[in-house]
């Protein structure tokens, strides 16, 4: 019996010819993440089992983006002891103020993860990897601090979901509206435990951006991973980022999975997810009388430099409404840098909207945006939970770049084709 894409990789970083899902294996990884809030808990687990040192000081990535710059004094007494462990152990990959990005979109931009790769984070959000072919998944701090310390951890093999996406697409509709609709098919726990597996004619055509997000929100299905076969697209965006060797694997034929879905592009809309589930899906033009208060375009989901472009376009010539704020987060230094040559900066300015530097701040109602008793955001951001952009008697509205943009120059949900 064959094996998938994410069956491949585990037996490979296994030393195992095959595994089968349900199966427990021992596995070396390649790269072990924290940020600013999930170090601090390994970092004192680090501490309690007398470690010395970590596996590789190349293969261990701490990241200060949800809380810096610095909110207060816990934020930055927590930065401060990652710096100095992370200066103590000679840690190659600490990123900390103007090199300093949103982890899920740095990471891939920086070249430190490609085809083949097996990599845990200390944040739900890991799983984004999976858009370059690589096993990526997010763990526990205290596992975390295992796979720190001695280069493996324990993985149960997970079954395997494909999810099988043809036609073409509509215009201003992307990767976010296609996981929306999955999720919005499947329920927030219809992946459980599962490596939703993408493929078909439509994802070909889709960019690397696209797949970024789609890989990021595999979570909010309860998916272990979301992964791609690593086609062309892939190669070029790992060449031109990475000096690191690289392992294509595909699904076998015969390969075995739990679930196969058949999706249509071309029916796909550009899709919100209400109030306060990812699941909670309905076409964006069936939302046009919901006024709200903020609008985020950002975040490790949809901060790269096709949704800025995408945000952009609408904005031009436009104002955001009087009674809506538009903040603006580039995910990473370098998108910040190509956003402002290309002139993006301009028009946001020009449509009066903040322009933050690289933050994961409002997302999960850190700083940058928090929300208010009974205001309501559109976000670009990867989850709506009661409570999860300030008070919890507030609400926040996923959508994609263009219903974001196009809601903030309206104050309520607005579908593009409307401005």
């Amino acid at each position: 019996m064959g094996m998938t894409i994410t069956e491949k990789i585990l037996a490979s970083h296994a030393g195992k010819e095959f595994v089968e899902p349900g199966e427990i294996i021992d596995a070396q990884i390649d790269l072990a993440l924290a940020n600013d809030i999930t170090a601090p808990l390994s970092l004192e687990e680090f501490e309690k089992v007398g470690a010395q040192n970590v596996f590789d000081p190349d293969k261990v990535v701490l990241v200060m983006d949800h809380f810096t710059p610095n909110k207060d004094i816990l934020s930055a007494e927590n930065c401060k002891k990652i710096r100095e462990f992370a200066a103590g152990h000679k840690i190659t990959h600490f990123y900390e103020g103007g090199n300093c990005g949103i982890e899920h979109a740095l990471l891939p931009e920086q070249g430190l993860v490609v085809a083949g790769d097996l990599v845990i984070g200390a944040d739900s959000h890991t799983c984004t990897y999976g858009a370059l072919g690589a096993f990526a998944t997010g763990v526990g701090s205290t596992d975390l601090t295992y796979g720190m310390v001695k280069g493996r951890i324990w993985f149960k093999v997970p079954e395997s979901i494909k999810f099988h996406c043809y036609g073409k697409w509509s215009k201003w509709v992307t990767g976010k509206d296609l996981i929306l609709h999955i999720i919005g098919m499947i329920g927030v726990d219809g992946a459980l435990y599962a490596a939703m597996e993408f493929d078909g004619e439509a994802i070909s055509a889709l960019s690397m951006d696209s797949r970024f997000t789609i890989a990021n929100m595999a979570i909010e299905a309860g998916g272990k991973n979301g992964i791609f076969r690593a086609d062309g697209k892939t190669e070029a965006y790992m060449k031109a980022h990475s000096k690191k060797p690289y392992r294509v694997f595909e699904s076998d034929p015969d390969a075995k999975y739990r679930q196969v879905f058949e999706v249509d592009a071309s029916k796909i809309e550009l899709n919100v997810a209400c109030p306060s589930l990812p699941s909670n899906v309905k076409s964006a033009r069936e939302l046009g009388g919901i006024n709200i208060d903020q609008v985020i375009i950002g975040s490790c989901t949809n901060g790269r430099i096709d949704d800025l472009e995408a945000a952009a376009k609408i904005l031009e010539g436009n104002k955001v409404s009087r009674n809506t704020r538009c903040i603006i987060i580039p995910a990473t230094p370098k998108i910040y840098r190509q956003a402002m040559r290309e002139g993006f900066f301009d028009v946001f300015l020009d449509a009066e909207c903040v322009i933050s530097p690289p933050t994961c701040g409002p997302c999960l109602g850190g700083h940058m945006g928090i929300l208010a008793k009974g205001e309501r955001a559109v976000a670009t951001t990867n989850r709506n939970f009661i409570g999860r952009m300030g008070h919890p008697e507030s609400e926040v509205y996923l959508a994609g770049p263009a219903v974001a943009a196009a809601s903030a120059i309206k104050g309520r949900i607005a579908h593009p084709e409307e401005i």
